[in-house]
């Protein structure tokens, strides 16, 4: 066999490899992106739900007008957020902006949540109790597709930043994807144990 057709095979053997390279992190970016699509339904409930909560709270609380204006106003700037971030969810900005305003939903939604556990009528109220209760199940369902977002992300990082798939990644413009971290201070929190009795 002659040098020439070796050069060749040699050069279509590479070209297939780099092919295999390129549609690889295709498929990890169409990964993390449909794992962020999932977190979109379940935020998107979560938001849908919380206008009902409010609505529900007003009659018990019509003298904590303000807290539930934060609630509506957290909302709101959530929905911008997770909207801005359902467009490009590799745009660090955007996740980083949707982070903050779940942040945000979770303090509003603590402080409503703490004021309604001085209204017994409240917190007894079958509507406020079953939306309550969906919120919490949503919450969770937000927190598994968050940790399948991160895990989806983290593998297709890892292709883009490895030898030899990252000289591809280079080349053809795969940028890195950024995580959905949201900080959460009451987890973060050092619990206090007290031995003396």
């Amino acid at each position: 066999m002659s040098f020439g057709w070796i050069a060749i095979i040699l050069l279509i053997a590479l070209t297939f490899y780099v092919f295999s390279l390129y549609n690889g992190l295709v498929s990890k970016r169409n990964q993390y992106k449909n794992a962020f699509a999932q977190i979109d339904v379940q935020m998107t409930r979560r938001y849908d739900l919380i206008p009902n909560l409010v609505d529900t709270a007003k009659g018990y609380l019509k003298h904590e007008k303000q807290t539930l204006e934060d609630v509506i106003n957290a909302r709101n700037a959530a929905v911008t957020g997770l909207s801005n971030a359902a467009k490009d969810p590799s745009n660090a900005e955007n996740m980083k902006q949707l982070a903050s305003a779940e942040q945000g939903v979770s303090g509003a939604l603590g402080r409503l949540f703490a004021l309604s556990e001085a209204y017994p009528d409240l917190k007894a109220n079958e509507n406020m109790m079953q939306l309550t209760e969906e919120l919490t199940s949503t919450e969770n369902k937000v927190a598994f597709a968050r940790q399948a977002y991160n895990d989806a992300v983290k593998v297709y990082n890892d292709m883009c930043e490895k030898v030899p798939s990252n000289v591809v990644a280079n080349n053809f413009g795969f940028d890195l994807a950024e995580m959905l971290q949201i900080e959460d201070d009451v987890k973060r929190e050092v619990p206090k144990v007290n031995f003396e009795t």
